[in-house]
């Protein structure tokens, strides 16, 4: 791999010109195209093979009006008034009618004639029915309804939208992941030294990502892509995308301090640090790509579209980065006598903190276990489940009628279960009815009377629950009425099916759960397999998987105190604590696995490189921690301010996976990597680099330190190609 990617690097370096005009032929045909055809990004979560899918397939062709997107208008009187008096009624009636419209609207229901009104009569609910799905729906008619709502407050009349014409942000880029960015370009300036090393790792990150998530758009034409895909992809993309580049042009640097040739320098670059960068790369797609084995098309795109902007990274930092160095040529050698000028004082830092770490390490590594074990205790509380309109701002509109309706008419209103029964042959009303007598149990508030769908076989039957859709209890009557439904089923001679939007959370929840342990499992097994083909040793992946582990635990840690227990819960802008987002934990396993392998690759490889070259392993370990301290600080830093940037976001969904993120990478890389690798692989000398001696021969060698490039002589090459003059 170290042969191949040195001549690719010197190749690049060589026809820069030819790479340069690649890249924006490349950029200026997916932006031209994004311009041309746009995007066409959906926002409907399926889950197939589940009864609730089964039963919203199935409402979709006999009922199709239950299944379109819905909003709600409550409406509320002040203290001691009703909505009967004439003044609200008229006020409500009209903003009713104006509803009906409204654009795309297809029926609003009148409150004082569905009799959808509290039992106090100081509330009142309009149901406001549209015949598509979400994603057709358009941003100005949600606009629409909350205008009609605003103009019917008046005389102490509240009126609020909620239903489920409210869903996640998607992407959005702001002011945080602007803050983020620049936050990555001061460490990279302070890290280099020079300030066009600097630009040039941003432009060759930025150039990645673009065409990535242009590409991505222009995918989402022909193919389902969900609205909160391109958010992962940007956030993942440009922190890998950063990192990557980081990784190659820190070592370029090094190397011209050294006085290698600029040429030389930049093939040997991409042999070595580029040889890590495709691995680590690689093993970040492949974990993201491994999120389609949960079956969850929702995540299965998520995944896919990160690995996307990953493979961008990879690409760009070993083939645009290495021509931009072309390019620049000379002017990155860093001036005699300055920081990046002396080699022996660039790592200083990191020599001194692996001396410490190092010198006696049957003390370092207790701490550093009993430190994460602190930080991953609060992950033993992880509550999880979807988010709804009861986990948004608190000021938001959508919160607030979700609040007006708990308080009126019980919070199970907000988590109507369908109980779809669709008969072989007999009348499907008559069946829906003795269904739904045996349905008459504990935790159930009220049954609805039956509506016959389209077909003349089937029928649905509304069923309010105690507990609002995000409880235990309302959980556990699911599952209690989907245990008593084959047998009712059997007695109505009906096919019986509990469907509808809470039952359909419920089913994401418990898939994730259970594809969580052999997710995990596989995730660590994929570390294991590679890294010990990687690095030839038996310890060193036995120590990077549970390292991983650690630094997963530590993630989920901080999302727990967060988010559910509100620790600093106003600092990262979190206004509801309560259960975590459902997908939170498989999605940081697959990302934090991908970006740990980063440290331990960058890591370890220049230490097994120090190994393979003096036979002294304790001396490789300082040597390595010497040259990739600096580096894998800079890098940890940027990630987390990338991914911290995105806890600023409004996406339910992103927020906690950033904030996991953010704190795991912390964890891992200076916790796990830059303390409790160094200090294990001191402890135990040359036999963490020990491996069978059959299993060795049977291993190809992959040679990512570039052992077989040599040591060549640190002085410029005189054939190199001329290059442009440092100024």
């Amino acid at each position: 791999m170290a042969t191949l990617l040195h001549r690719l690097g010197r190749t690049a370096f060589r026809c820069r010109l030819r790479f340069l005009t690649g890249w924006l032929a490349l950029l200026f045909l997916v932006g031209g195209a994004f311009a041309a055809y746009g995007s066409h990004l959906d926002s409907e979560a399926t889950i197939p093979g589940s009864e609730s899918q089964e039963g919203i397939d199935l409402l979709e062709r006999s009922l199709p009006e239950a299944t379109g997107v819905t909003a709600q208008l409550v409406f509320a009187a002040p203290p001691g008034k009703t909505v009967d008096d004439p003044a609200h009624k008229a006020r409500i009636r009209d903003a009713v009618r104006e509803a009906r419209s409204a654009p795309q609207v297809a029926e609003v229901t009148d409150p004082f004639k569905t009799g959808s009104i509290s039992a106090d009569r100081r509330t009142a609910l309009a149901q406001v029915l549209y015949p598509i799905k979400r994603d057709v729906l358009e941003d100005s008619s949600v606009t629409a309804l909350e205008d009609i709502a605003a103009t019917a407050r008046s005389g102490g009349l509240r009126a609020e939208v909620g239903g489920t014409v409210y869903s996640t942000a998607g992407m959005e880029a702001g002011v945080g992941e602007a803050i983020g960015v620049g936050v990555a370009l001061v460490v990279l300036v302070l890290t280099f030294g020079s300030l066009l090393a600097a630009g040039l790792t941003l432009l060759t990150a930025v150039a990645g990502l673009a065409i990535g998530l242009l590409g991505l758009m222009l995918v989402s034409n022909v193919a389902t892509i969900s609205d909160t895909a391109p958010s992962l992809a940007l956030m993942v993309g440009l922190a890998v995308g950063i990192d990557y580049t980081l990784f190659i042009g820190s070592r370029h640097r090094s190397q011209l301090a050294e006085g290698m040739a600029a040429e030389e320098s930049a093939a040997r670059a991409v042999a070595t640090a580029g040889g890590a960068v495709v691995f680590a790369g690689l093993t970040v797609i492949v974990a993201l790509a491994g999120l389609s084995v949960v079956g969850i098309p929702f995540l299965t795109v998520m995944g896919l579209a990160a690995a996307l902007t990953v493979l961008m990274a990879v690409a760009a930092a070993i083939t645009l980065f290495p021509a931009l160095l072309g390019l620049a040529g000379e002017r990155l050698r860093p001036r005699p006598g300055s920081r990046a000028g002396r080699p022996g004082r660039a790592g200083a830092g990191g020599l001194r903190w692996a001396r410490l770490v190092t010198r006696r390490p049957l003390v370092t590594i207790p701490v550093v276990l009993l430190a994460l074990g602190a930080m991953a205790l609060p992950a033993l509380r992880l509550d999880l489940a979807m988010p709804d309109n009861g986990t948004a701002d608190p000021a938001s509109t959508q919160r607030k009628a979700y609040d007006l309706i708990s308080d009126a008419f019980g919070p199970g209103s907000n988590g109507r279960l369908l109980i779809l029964v669709q008969t072989r042959g007999g009348d499907p009303v008559r069946a829906a009815d003795r269904v739904a007598g045996g349905l008459d149990i504990r935790g159930v508030k009220s049954i609805g009377d039956p509506e016959r769908g389209g077909d003349g076989r089937t029928a649905v039957v509304n069923l309010v629950p105690e507990q609002g859709p995000r409880s235990e209890a309302t959980q556990g009557l699911v599952r209690r009425i989907r245990a008593r439904t084959p047998a009712l089923g059997a007695a109505a001679d009906a096919r019986v099916l509990v469907t509808g939007s809470t039952p359909a959370a419920i089913d994401v929840s418990d898939r994730l759960r259970d594809s969580l342990p052999p997710f995990t499992a596989v995730v660590v097994g994929l570390s294991l397999l590679l890294l010990l083909l990687v690095f030839r040793s038996v310890l060193v992946p036995i120590k990077a998987a549970a390292g991983f582990l650690l630094s997963a635990g530590a993630a989920f840690g901080a999302v727990v105190a967060v988010f559910q227990w509100g620790w600093l819960a106003r600092l990262f802008g979190v206004a509801t604590t309560g259960p975590v987002f459902s997908f939170m934990p498989i999605v940081v396993i697959a990302v934090l696995f991908g970006l740990a392998m980063d440290y331990q690759v960058f890591l370890v490889s220049r230490i097994r490189e120090e190994h393979v070259h003096t036979g002294r392993p304790r001396e490789a370990v300082l040597t390595g921690a010497r040259h990739t301290g600096r580096v894998i600080t800079a890098a940890a830093l940027i990630m987390f301010a990338v991914f911290a940037s995105f806890v600023t976001t409004d996406d339910l969904t992103l927020k906690p996976i950033a904030l996991g993120l953010a704190a795991g990478v912390l964890a891992d890389a200076f916790l796990v990597r830059m303390t409790l690798v160094p200090a294990v692989l001191a402890l135990t000398g040359k036999a963490a680099w020990w491996i069978p001696r059959r299993l060795d021969r049977i291993l190809p060698d992959l040679d990512i330190e570039g052992a077989r490039l040599g040591r060549p002589a640190a002085h410029a090459d005189p054939a190199a190609e001329p290059v442009a003059p440092s100024r």
